[in-house]
């Protein structure tokens, strides 16, 4: 039997799985011990705190709506006189006391700049609902706020007091004014407070730093990055995805004797003229600042993940399956998220059987209703890109991507098209169907049937060039494992004809046919 056609193929670097599969689930183990200790803690101090936490809270609404009193929320010239004064010497102390009585110790690295040398402060990682309290260290600058969150009782006031840059859900200009707005403060040279951003735009478990959105770099100017950690030896703070919920964490918190928190102050990141002119480069050069300073990795993963999780979980898939770091595969396949999300539906139903979110070979020949051949086992070895023999929701779609719509040419479907149709008449039908794919592909009778049945789309009993073509965009694998079936009898034939030869150039055929279809520039 002669080799197969299928080597170790070069894989573009840039994508390969990310250094953190996983950045937004927190799986927290509680030892019995840490459990027992949190009780007997808990019993003393959830009480007092809660006391000491509301006394504060009573204090703190009457001062912020007597400093917002008045005032309007939209289209509002940034808070003076007493009223800023109140705001960053009141307001920031009646914070302090909050934090102080729900048991955290905040620790201060760097030296926080003002307005005039960085208008805006881009904060990482965002983790937890905890990370308020950057807001109170840094004196009350502005940050950006759902319009909702305004209407939330007793907190609304205070966000009010924080003068926030507005996001409406209902107003489809939303994003452009919100960006537009941010601009406008960042560039008023000191006549607004600093505008405080969290750019990764969700919460993450802090193993790395994900993509950061744009919206604080778009306006050009310098920016102070700010990282926050909390070194404890039990994490009861990071809220992700996939965790405790709020309600356990801020429970655990208050069971604490201290929960510790770092806020470091980096130097300023002045943009240049590249840099301005290119918001993504600019903010994964401040990005990658930060991760220096953190000691962790980046990965392109961004909210849009998140909601390929939750549409994983919806399709009875592991949630992590829905992970594709997402800015990268959109970026590099030309991909929406709409395009994205279809084919995770697809994937699913492949899947359906399996556990883990993967396939095999066995599954993914089950899914195309055909066996097991050789032509199948290159085309999964392709889609297989860290040849662990399974195929990942990831793998699928690169390689649904990149190897199969290719392959999806009318040049292509109409020369499988003659293929079938021996008498040249226009049309398949079922015994020209049965005949090829039986003797190519050694696909049973009941397989083949089901397969007719689902290219013939209105059930003529004939298949013809719209229907055979609108079963392949639906269907792309086909069109890659059809043209995969003919370059491994084209290299069967010539290994036959010259026993011996092609070996070496075998292997340049693959690393050719990688380099054209399995690579994007970077």
């Amino acid at each position: 039997m002669p080799p197969l056609r299928v080597f170790t193929l070069p894989r573009q670097q840039s994508l390969l799985l990310p250094a953190v599969i996983n950045p937004f689930v927190q799986d927290t183990k509680l030892s019995k011990a840490a459990i027992i200790k949190c009780v007997l803690l808990g019993i003393f101090l959830v009480p007092i705190r809660a006391v000491l936490v509301s006394l504060v809270l009573m204090v703190t609404w009457p001062v912020a709506f007597l400093i917002t009193f008045n005032h309007p929320v939209k289209g509002a010239e940034p808070m003076t006189g007493w009223r800023r004064i109140m705001c960053r010497r009141v307001m920031a102390a009646l914070g302090r006391a909050y934090y102080f009585c729900m048991g955290f110790r905040v620790v201060i690295k760097g030296r926080q700049v003002d307005s005039s040398e960085a208008p805006i402060l881009a904060v990482a990682p965002h983790s937890t609902f905890f990370d308020g309290i950057v807001c109170i260290v840094a004196g009350l600058p502005s940050t950006v706020s759902r319009v909702e969150n305004l209407a939330t009782p007793i907190f609304g006031r205070f966000v009010r007091c924080l003068q926030p840059v507005l996001v409406s859900r209902k107003d489809p200009d939303s994003r452009k004014n919100t960006i537009q707005e941010i601009e406008s403060r960042a560039k008023s040279l000191g006549h607004w407070p600093q505008v405080l951003i969290f750019p990764e735009g969700t919460c993450t478990n802090r193993s790395c730093l994900i993509t950061f959105k744009q919206g604080a770099f778009i306006p050009g100017v310098p920016v102070q990055p700010v990282v926050m950690r909390y070194p404890n030896k039990l994490d009861t703070v990071s809220w992700t995805w996939q965790g405790f919920s709020s309600k356990t964490l801020l429970l655990l918190t208050l069971s604490q004797l201290y929960t510790t928190v770092e806020i470091e102050f980096l130097p300023t990141h002045i943009p240049t003229e590249e840099e301005k002119k290119c918001p993504p480069l600019f903010a994964s050069r401040v990005r990658d600042k930060m991760a220096q300073a953190l000691g962790v990795p980046v990965t392109d993963h961004t909210y849009e993940d998140c909601r390929l999780m939750i549409s994983a979980g919806e399709l009875t898939l592991p949630m992590e399956a829905g992970l594709v770091e997402f800015t990268k595969i959109s970026r590099k396949l030309n991909l929406k998220w709409d395009i994205v999300k279809k084919e995770l539906e697809g994937f699913a139903s492949m899947a359906t059987s399996c556990k883990g979110g993967r396939i095999n070979i066995e599954e993914f020949a089950s899914f195309l209703k055909l066996p097991v051949n050789p032509a199948l086992e290159e085309l999964f070895a392709l889609f297989d890109r860290n040849g662990d023999g399974t195929i990942d929701f990831r793998e699928y779609v690169i390689g649904v991507t990149i190897l199969c719509r290719p392959a999806n040419t009318e040049d292509v479907l109409r020369m499988a098209f003659k293929l079938f149709d021996t008498d040249e008449d226009e049309r398949i039908t079922r015994e020209e169907f049965t005949a090829l794919l039986r003797s190519a592909l050694g696909v049973s009778n009941i397989n083949m049937a089901k397969l007719f049945k689902e290219i013939d789309a209105d059930g003529s009993g004939f298949i013809t060039f719209n229907e055979f073509q609108s079963f392949a965009m639906s269907h792309p694998e086909y069109a890659k494992l059809f043209t995969t079936y003919l370059e491994l009898q084209r290299y069967q034939a010539i290994q036959e004809a010259n026993p011996g030869e092609l070996e070496l150039s075998g292997q340049i055929s693959d690393i050719q046919e990688e380099s054209t279809s399995d690579k994007k520039d970077d």
